[in-house]
């Protein structure tokens, strides 16, 4: 949710209907900084496969694909086997693909398989991510790739989703507005299938599940009056509070890696600011200070946070050791109206939506600018989550 919590986008309701998406993938990255391997790739068989390998290796940031020699090559045909072969190291990856689908998912593998074994780095190329695209007064749920092919449109209902965020490797929690009234979603990826999981009345949003998947962390404005910030056994659907701000409005929790703690956004300074709560004392303390707006906060297994903070000429992007505090945070983009970011398995990228659109950010210093992941013929693509 954007700005002030997404309170007041939250109560929207009336949407029309959504066209299907359709994405283009539209630059490649460029390394400003540090040293990339290089690699040719001269794969037989499919085209579809050899894009979206040139792709995923570029978007990697450990790779730049050239043209003729190259210290590593990859070869072969694909329905047989492609071979990655340089540097001392060969990888073989048998071949079965029949369709372009197939096909890109095979060179999604092997650019992960590349990113470990050459880089020594987790690829992200085969993590998806849902996003919601909103077009018009319809917010429909939507999965992708980072190649930016293979977008898909998994809700056809013309009224707003919210937030969403994975479950697990498969399902999708959201605030969805089916019955008229926000209440929460789980949803499967692949099929479309869902269920209604909670709803509470009044302001029911955020859910976001624990490391373990055993408890998930929700905002419940019923029968507090005002949102706070709860827990609930996702297997008995017991609810537990977590906060008490009677004059204040909490919203998008985040857990720590160890599922011990939350972060979460509070404006009980009168501006936004990032929070820290125990879940088992409720021992809570601010983290942010500078900025007057600190939002979207992703906490990454590494155990930074990635959220958006408002400084000078606009919204960006920032790190932060959440025990440092935000006088230690790095900005790790230019101003702009940068919002929700989602860090990616290798915890080196997130990506991040500005004016509608999703980008790749590097977090390492002397990266790549933020490179924009494809387009929407129509629509604004908003609240990413990542797959990790």
């Amino acid at each position: 949710m954007a700005g002030k919590i997404g309170l007041a986008a939250a109560l929207i309701a009336g949407f029309s209907s959504l066209a299907a998406a359709r994405a283009e993938t539209v630059v490649d990255v460029e390394r400003t900084g540090a040293e990339k391997l290089l690699v040719s790739v001269d794969v037989k068989g499919s085209a579809a496969f050899k894009r979206s390998l040139e792709r995923n290796l570029t978007l990697s940031g450990a790779f730049r694909v050239v043209g003729g020699e190259a210290p590593i090559k990859v070869s072969g045909q694909v329905g047989s086997a492609v071979v990655a072969q340089g540097r001392g190291k060969k990888l073989t990856l048998p071949s079965a693909a029949g369709d372009d689908k197939a096909a890109r998912m095979e060179a999604r593998k092997l650019a992960d398989t590349m990113c470990e074994t050459y880089a020594g780095q987790k690829g992200f190329a085969r993590d998806r991510f849902v996003f919601v695209n909103k077009n018009g007064r319809a917010e429909e749920l939507c999965t992708g790739y980072a190649d930016g092919a293979d977008i898909r449109q998994i809700t056809q209902d013309g009224k707003a989703s919210v937030g969403p965020r994975w479950k697990d490797g498969d399902t999708v929690f959201y605030t969805g507005y089916l019955n008229n009234a926000p209440q929460i979603f789980e949803i499967d990826a692949t099929t479309g299938r869902r269920r209604l999981v909670w709803g509470f009345g009044g302001l029911t949003t955020g859910a976001a599940a624990s490391p373990d998947g055993s408890t998930a962390a929700i905002i419940l404005s019923k029968p507090f009056g005002n949102p706070e910030l709860c827990t609930i056994d996702i297997a008995r659907g017991t609810w537990r509070r977590l906060t008490t701000t009677r004059t204040a409005n909490e919203g998008q929790p985040a857990w720590s890696p160890d599922g011990k703690k939350l972060a979460y956004v509070s404006d009980e300074s009168r501006n936004q600011h990032i929070y820290i709560v125990d879940a088992d004392t409720k021992a809570k303390r601010r983290v942010t200070s500078l900025g007057r707006q600190n939002v979207d906060p992703d906490w990454g297994r590494d155990g930074r946070i990635a959220y958006t903070t408002k400084r000078g000429g606009g919204a960006q992007i920032a790190v932060i050791s959440p025990a440092e505090g935000d006088k230690t945070a790095r900005l790790v983009t230019r101003p702009g109206n940068w919002e929700h970011p989602t860090w990616a398995r290798d915890m080196r990228h997130l990506i991040a939506e500005c004016d509608g659109k999703l980008y790749l950010v590097i977090t390492a210093e002397a990266g790549d600018e933020p490179v924009q992941l494809f387009s929407i013929p129509s629509g604004k693509c908003i609240t990413p989550s990542w797959q990790r």
